[in-house]
């Protein structure tokens, strides 16, 4: 949702005369609102239901979009697209693939939490040539209205189809044998139970190598690419409309390669697996510099698939370990990893922003990005494999191959 921001971008900036810097601000509220919202998010589905939860933020993005149209005040574009839409997307974010991941499926977690989280991320991306028609044509206020009204159609589906639990249907989870009991329904204080599970989880250095390793996932790619590949482009005479495409494209090869990750979390050790992603990552930005040009070329299609295919590949290993470590709490502690993603991304957006005000390029963002993404690759091997007695709680998963 934050990429309609970036979309929007260069007519706001016409219009308004808005710095990139300025704009960036707006983006980078709503990536930490986004992520602070992820854990409280968690233990609400846990409390009040899944489906309530996903109306009350369609409703908010909804609103958060269409009211766009009559801000006049750089203010009013934080509020909105900052406030309104970060709380929104936080309150379903990857917690919502987490959380249905832990209720519906007891074998092939990871398989499932892969699908959720590439359809979500693809879903951004594919849309983006669209959105970005729009805003080259009718304006930046009709694809503002347009995402509005198409994610407030979506209410009425979630109200109509969308069930909390197996239970409710009279069926088990998915790989469930017939000793199953369902998970009794947390206690009451859903936000005190958030925060007695991040001080329980600070406690352990996993936890901070899960969330160091995860803000840099988040600044390499929601804060980096996802919020500057299309004015970066640009900057070298690219269409917008043609670089919205290429991340278009990015979103078609996420959906392909998130899944795949999450078949091979099922099976493989989750600490290699992020150590291959992050590795590769950072290797291809270090050459984006060399790459971006006013025109589409085999080297830069090459970048877009392989960027496509690792953009949130890092997620069902990610949620996996979080599982591994932290037990029956590890769907909220993944909602804190995930805040530290989004405080990443935004960082990021931010001070690239900066960095293209200030030199008038983004080639330091690049680079710095690309030497971030090889520490993550050492910091993710440090993590020890769980011993059975620091689990919180039994945890079902596949074993993994080492």
């Amino acid at each position: 949702m934050f990429l309609l921001t970036v979309l929007c971008a260069p007519k706001l900036y016409r219009e308004f005369g808005w710095s990139r810097g300025s704009i960036s601000f707006a983006v980078s509220v709503n990536l930490v609102l986004y992520g602070l919202t992820a854990p409280f998010a968690t233990a609400l589905m846990e409390r009040y239901g899944i489906r309530s939860v996903v109306c009350g933020a369609l409703v908010l993005i909804s609103a958060g979009s269409g009211l766009t149209v009559f801000m006049t005040s750089q203010w009013q574009l934080v509020l909105c697209w900052g406030v309104l839409v970060g709380l929104g997307s936080g309150s379903m974010a990857l917690a919502f693939a987490g959380t249905v991941a832990n209720r519906w499926f007891v074998a092939r977690r990871g398989l499932v939490t892969g699908i959720l989280t590439a359809g979500g991320a693809a879903g951004n991306l594919v849309f983006l040539p669209v959105v970005g028609l729009l805003a080259e044509g009718p304006g930046w206020e009709a694809a503002a209205l347009t995402v509005s009204l198409a994610v407030l159609a979506v209410v009425p589906l979630v109200l109509w189809r969308m069930r909390d639990r197996p239970e409710d249907l009279g069926v088990l989870p998915y790989g469930a044998g017939p000793e199953h009991a369902p998970a009794p329904a947390p206690p009451p204080g859903a936000a005190r139970r958030t925060l007695r599970a991040l001080a329980t989880a600070s406690r352990s250095g996993v936890f901070w190598l899960l969330a160091g390793t995860f803000a840099i996932c988040g600044a390499s790619t929601n804060g980096l690419i996802g919020t500057h590949f299309v004015p970066g482009a640009h900057d070298h005479g690219m269409e917008v409309t043609v670089a919205a495409s290429l991340l278009a494209v990015v979103g078609v090869f996420d959906l392909v390669g998130t899944v795949f990750s999450g078949w091979l979390t099922d099976r493989y050790d989750s600490r290699r697996l992020l150590a291959v992603y992050y590795g590769l990552r950072g290797v291809s930005l270090l050459f984006l510099p060399v790459l971006l040009s006013d025109s589409v070329h085999p080297p830069m299609l090459f970048f877009i698939v392989f960027y496509g295919l690792d953009w949130v590949a890092t997620v069902p290993p990610t949620i996996a370990l979080c599982r591994e470590h932290f037990g029956a709490d590890g769907g909220v502690v993944f909602g804190w990893v995930l805040a530290s993603h989004q405080i990443g991304a935004a960082v990021v957006a931010y001070a690239a922003g900066a960095i293209r005000d200030t030199t008038g390029s983004y080639d330091l963002a690049w680079t710095s990005a690309g030497v971030l993404c090889a520490l993550a690759t050492v910091m993710v091997m440090v993590i020890r494999r769980p011993r059975p007695a620091d689990r919180g709680a039994p945890v079902v998963t596949s074993p993994a191959r080492t």
